[in-house]
């Protein structure tokens, strides 16, 4: 086989990989660009080395992609950017094969902007771990050998990361169904818009909470902690005003859609989402509130977006 048929055939193995690579960088980094730019890099990787001298090529990138996002996390602008509370993963829309493996609870759960959150709690380790053993079904001593630590450290930083996810979440009921996941949201949306703030403290939990990145303007997340202030700070983020057209560039459309497996609103422009909103219910009421603006989260939603056939939104024209 000629050296061209040979790197034709090998990047073809590589590109067989790379959704499932994206997805593990992605659950890793909790951003879209972020991960694509580490398979990238694995990429560049992988045509550097011998690959004769590879015996199983999916753990050998696996291998790489996962020390590659450890460099990130560690990295002393990460550590800037990343510090917790002034941070939000970036939001996926349903459907991306960036999300990657659905199959189990744990696999659903590992990928959902909630539990993104708490791994930023994690060491780099604790969170490699977390994913390669939750998300990806390996075992420990196949963790060992990526991460080039001993079976009994892997078992150690997945108990440690196991407990202080479970430790920091902050309410156990149980999951609405679809439909009424929806019809929630949509009532909270025709609150806000109309101004009706019994209704929408009516519809939060009593120790409800809602987090925004201020649309990338503040420094630190903007966090409300009572159903009154999230109500009020709702009715006034959701109150149509030629300011906020313009701010947006122009009409929105409020279409619901679901991000990383949880219910949203998505204010949409034309083909441009502006701004994501996502919440988790428990019990029949909203539990939390993420409000996503800044622009840079909202390119890779956009583009799948731009390839969706939407339902007729709530709000046509907000």
């Amino acid at each position: 086989m000629d050296n061209t048929v040979t790197d034709r055939f090998d990047t073809s193995r590589f590109e067989a990989s790379r959704n499932r690579l994206a997805s593990l960088a992605y659950r890793l980094l909790g951003s879209a660009a972020d991960a694509e730019d580490a398979v990238q890099d694995a990429f560049l990787h992988w045509q550097a080395v011998d690959r004769q001298l590879i015996k199983v090529p999916e753990a050998w990138l696996t291998k790489v992609v996962t020390n590659l996002c450890l460099d990130r996390l560690r990295s002393a602008q990460a550590r800037r950017e990343r510090t917790v509370g002034a941070w939000l993963p970036e939001p996926l829309l349903d459907g991306d094969p960036m999300l990657g493996p659905a199959d189990t609870f744990e696999q659903r759960e590992s990928v959902s902007l909630a539990v993104l959150t708490l791994m930023e709690r994690l060491s780099p380790h604790e969170r490699a771990v977390y994913i390669l053993r939750e998300a990806f079904s390996y075992t420990h001593a196949e963790i060992a050998d990526i991460l080039d630590i001993t079976e009994f450290a892997s078992q150690q930083h997945l108990h440690r990361a196991r407990r202080r996810i479970t430790a920091a979440r902050r309410r156990d009921g149980d999951e609405a169904d679809p439909a009424s996941a929806r019809r929630i949201v949509e009532e909270f949306l025709a609150a806000a818009s109309s101004g009706r703030t019994e209704r929408l403290v009516a519809l939060l939990t009593d120790d409800a909470t809602a987090i925004s990145d201020g649309a990338g303007l503040a420094k630190t997340l903007l966090r409300f902690d009572t159903p009154q202030r999230i109500a009020a700070v709702a009715r006034a983020g959701f109150k149509p005003t030629p300011a906020k057209r313009r701010l947006a560039g122009g009409t929105p459309a409020m279409h619901y859609a679901l991000v990383n497996g949880a219910p949203a609103i998505l204010a949409v422009v034309g083909e441009q989402v502006v701004g994501a909103v996502t919440f988790d219910i428990t019990n029949g009421r909203i539990a939390t509130v993420r409000g996503i603006a800044a622009p840079a989260r909202l390119t890779r939603i956009t583009e799948a977006w731009r390839r969706h056939e939407p339902d007729t939104p709530p709000i046509a024209q907000w």
